[in-house]
């Protein structure tokens, strides 16, 4: 993991979209994971390249990693490149 991205950061960004953005992990698992039948999904860890995600699939647990489409630079280009990424998966979801 680079220095951007401590396991004290990745657990901080993993536990905040947890808790407070459920949906929008689903969403990361079914438009950018691949998984269209996931019912929930868990962000485990994020890092410069992506993040890794397990989804609940028809009762079924399986681990999903989605790829970013740049190097993130920081936790704050984490923060901004997962609220354009729920942006962009609510309107490929529609």
């Amino acid at each position: 993991m680079s220095d951007q991205f401590s396991t004290e950061i990745s657990s901080r960004i993993c536990n905040h979209m947890n808790e407070d953005h459920a949906n929008a992990v689903v969403l990361y698992a079914q438009v950018f994971g691949g998984v269209s039948q996931a019912s929930s999904a868990q962000m485990l860890a994020i890092d410069a390249q992506g993040m890794d995600l397990t989804a609940e699939v028809n009762g079924e647990t399986v681990p999903v990693r989605v790829q970013f489409d740049h190097v993130l630079a920081d936790a704050e280009d984490a923060h901004q490149t997962l609220i354009a990424m729920v942006r962009q998966a609510r309107v490929q979801a529609k």
